[in-house]
């Protein structure tokens, strides 16, 4: 038999989590394969992109994933998993299968899935195509949308990182992002963490130019509810007491109407990132992430071609 599809694994990896004990993915995956008589042929089939990683691994993975975001398991510490109340609670609803499309019932699960609606921030300049079922799309689009699953898997799961940050790791983590952007020429010795009390709603500071002639001040607030027009106005206020053209206010969280309009009307140059914004930066600008896989599509180089028949 070959690996099965990741979601046969949700039931069978929920069941397993039912007497609470928190597990490592591979103590998880030994169970599962006995439980579902995966052999060890297929258990040891390795991906042809990546002879280091099995499908098993990488299927059983995505199985978690979603699980996670439905809010059945938990990952408490990196690498282990543990079930939740609400993953108890499932199990006694005694389901037959457990797939994306049961996971739909849970509010947290859909607004995962939503995101997958809206188009990149930055990886092509385009709107997606329409979503349509595999057996209709060419092979470079299948892929085109497998890789903005991929990004958007990891844009959320970024956020949630960047969420459990202490406020003083946000505030290094928003320099760091600003400096790999290329402001103060990317020279992480011309910005400086400020944050602390009596600092006026400045987080940090960076020199665009070696005299530090030209300076932009940066906020962060590390929230996971909005931010509203108050905070916006404290923040300008707080760029005119220093006499400063710019600033960036960074959240974790959301902008209000409000806050959005605030920060466009303010009497400074003033630039909102909220955390869905925050996690799209970092992956274009590889902090807090590493590539894993790499894949080169080739094609036909028709000059090459015609040069022979010249």
């Amino acid at each position: 038999m070959a690996v099965p599809a990741y979601q046969e694994f949700m039931l069978p990896l929920l069941a397993l989590s039912a007497d609470g004990v928190e597990r490592s993915i591979a103590e998880a995956m030994s169970h599962v394969a006995a439980a579902m008589n995966i052999s060890d042929a297929d258990q040891n089939a390795v991906l042809p992109s990546n002879p280091q990683q099995t499908v098993y691994y990488k299927r059983f993975c995505w199985a978690i994933t979603y699980l996670r975001k439905a809010g059945l398991i938990d990952s408490p510490r990196r690498g282990r998993i543990v079930i939740t109340d609400r993953g108890r609670k499932v199990l006694t609803q005694k389901p037959k299968r457990i797939d994306n499309a049961f996971l739909a019932q849970f509010a947290e699960f859909r607004a995962f899935t939503a995101k997958k609606t809206k188009p990149p921030a930055a990886i092509s300049g385009k709107q997606p195509p329409t979503i349509e079922s595999v057996e209709t799309l060419a092979p470079d689009e299948r892929l085109d949308n497998a890789y903005r699953e991929l990004r958007e898997t990891l844009a959320d799961d970024l956020l949630q990182r960047v969420r459990s940050a202490t406020p003083r790791g946000f505030e290094r983590l928003v320099v760091r992002l600003l400096i790999a952007m290329g402001y103060g020429g990317g020279q992480l010795d011309r910005a400086e963490v400020t944050g602390r009390s009596g600092d006026e709603g400045i987080d940090g500071v960076i020199r665009e130019d070696r005299l530090g002639l030209d300076l932009v001040y940066v906020q962060a607030k590390k929230w996971e509810n909005t931010v509203g027009p108050g905070e916006i106005d404290k923040f300008v206020g707080s760029l005119m007491r220093k006499k400063a053209t710019k600033g960036v206010f960074i959240t974790s969280g959301t902008f209000t109407e409000g806050a959005t309009r605030a920060g466009k009307e303010a009497t400074v140059k003033v630039r909102l990132i909220d955390g869905d914004e925050l996690a799209e930066l970092m992956i274009d600008f590889n902090v807090g992430v590493a590539n894993e896989e790499t894949y080169i599509v080739k094609k036909i180089d028709s000059d090459f071609f015609d040069d022979l028949a010249i």
